[in-house]
């Protein structure tokens, strides 16, 4: 029978059991999040790894005080969740695995006196459904163009609620002309992404982009997308709000150009 551990993975074990269902050192984005996440550790940052006896490590959530949160959200008291995953076999998903991540994050958030958990959310690749949560008991808390929700999970009803930091067009202005692109070693998988987007850029449509790599919360807090850590704009409009593939790039470009 196949046994289940939820292993409290730090910079100690982290080579062996990976993250972000990367392992090989040598693979594009995995040095760079070791080294995001070793300067995190010290401000309370937390991954959990959902390992399997049978299958290795199936899942992972990533979690943080929500002061150092790496998205453009007011949520001081509460625990913040960046990633939550199960599953890299299929055999994993739908066998309740996401809520033992879950129980781990709450946990931690009560054992530190906290008001709730925060999340953010949308639909599509590089974030965790809302179903999860809502089953969970997570509410929505707030909203951010073009639909993403920010859930709360709160244990205190009369604590302040958390809420994005809003302002957006704002944000956006100082990205009015050319393609930007910005990210952060917070998710490994925009190394390769953003290296392939840049060389089709300059060669496939004579655009030379401005890349913003984020380092440290306070900017990734001053994004002007919901998501933090991964957000292209082009003549101060966002195309991709979520990490994307050149091909993905691609079919944007060709429609805009």
């Amino acid at each position: 029978m196949d046994t289940i551990k939820i292993i409290d993975t730090d910079a100690d074990n982290i080579h062996k059991y990976g993250v972000c269902g990367y392992k090989n050192i040598k693979t594009a984005g995995y040095p760079e999040k070791l080294g995001w996440l070793k300067d995190r550790f010290s401000e309370g940052l937390k991954i959990k790894t959902l390992y399997s006896e049978e299958g290795g490590a199936q899942g992972m959530i990533e979690y943080i005080p929500g002061e150092y949160c790496w998205r453009p959200v007011e949520a001081i008291g509460y625990m913040f969740i960046h990633c939550l995953f199960v599953g890299y076999k299929s055999a994993y998903k739908g066998r309740g695995y996401a809520s033992l991540l879950l129980d781990e994050c709450v946990k931690d958030a009560n054992k530190e006196n906290m008001q709730g958990v925060a999340v953010v959310t949308r639909k599509g690749a590089f974030m965790a459904g809302k179903e999860i949560f809502i089953k969970y008991g997570f509410q929505q808390a707030d909203k951010a163009p073009p639909d993403f929700e920010l859930l709360v999970k709160r244990f205190n009803t009369n604590a302040v609620v958390p809420k994005f930091k809003g302002n957006w067009e704002q944000r956006l202005k100082k990205y009015a002309k050319g393609l930007t692109i910005i990210r952060a070693d917070q998710c490994p998988y925009t190394v390769k992404n953003v290296k392939e987007i840049s060389e089709t850029a300059e060669k496939v449509y004579s655009l030379k982009p401005n890349i913003i790599e984020l380092r440290n919360y306070k900017e990734a807090q001053d994004s002007p997308c919901a998501f933090g850590t991964f957000c292209i704009i082009f003549n101060g409009k966002v195309i991709a709000n979520h990490p994307i593939s050149n091909t993905r790039f691609k079919n944007i470009m060709n429609k805009i150009i």
